[in-house]
């Protein structure tokens, strides 16, 4: 005899039995029916065609009876392709589990029309619609043509490659060597002074500029040659 059936003996001797309490019926409904809930509210302003399969639940699991299951999304959770939806339970007895989901969003992606070479400042007409699931995508896929447009490609793009944040980069309103007006805002005030810049920098991004007096400072790239200091 093997120590498991030696012990699962012992136990039947002593008149114990292993627990293996099943879910019932209505409670696992009800907890489907939870996360079946918050998977359509949290995908309801996705783009294109949602749709979604829940996993099995495993209804052997010993859960004690919970009169409000409640769905949640776990932490970096993202509502499309393979996730997993979390369900709990509070009170006394508290439990988590964790429910896979496949959902499936289709909706046309912005790829490159053509070959795009590195450097390349992106128009309209290199653009083009594709429809294409996000789940089988990488995250920051581009889905709007005015979200590429008047961007650089960082690297070169094959056609029908998808366009992704990653890749695009804004073009420079700041130029290195270029003559800046410094701006400082406040409730009642405006301050400007002039000064050259020392760095090249795109719209929001963090501009050095060197003042008449020597002083480096810096501050936020605007259109039109203008610094905001913080």
């Amino acid at each position: 005899m093997n120590i498991r059936n030696f012990i699962l003996a012992l136990l039947l001797a002593a008149g114990v039995a292993p627990c293996h309490a099943a879910i019932d019926g209505p409670q696992l409904a009800q907890m489907r029916q939870s996360v079946d809930a918050l998977v359509r509210t949290q995908t309801s302003g996705l783009p294109g065609k949602v749709s979604f399969t829940l996993g099995a639940i495993d209804a052997r699991l010993n859960l004690p009876p919970c009169a409000a299951p409640e769905a949640f999304l776990p932490p970096g959770a993202r509502l499309w392709g393979n996730t997993n939806v979390g369900v709990r339970c509070s009170g006394s007895s508290p439990w988590t589990i964790y429910v896979p989901v496949s959902i499936k969003v289709v909706t046309g992606v912005v790829v490159a029309a053509h070959a795009l070479a590195q450097g390349r400042l992106i128009e309209l007409s290199d653009l083009a619609l594709q429809e294409a699931d996000l789940g089988e995508l990488p995250g920051a896929v581009i889905t709007e043509p005015a979200q590429a447009v008047g961007r650089i490609a960082t690297i070169s793009l094959a056609p029908g490659q998808p366009l992704r944040q990653d890749l695009l980069r804004s073009p420079p309103v700041i130029q290195q060597g270029q003559s800046v007006t410094l701006r400082v805002e406040g409730p009642g005030f405006k301050v400007s002074a002039e000064g050259k810049a020392v760095s090249t920098a795109a719209e929001g991004k963090i501009a050095q500029v060197r003042t008449p007096s020597g002083r480096t400072i810096n501050g936020i790239a605007r259109v039109g040659g203008i610094v905001e200091i913080q």
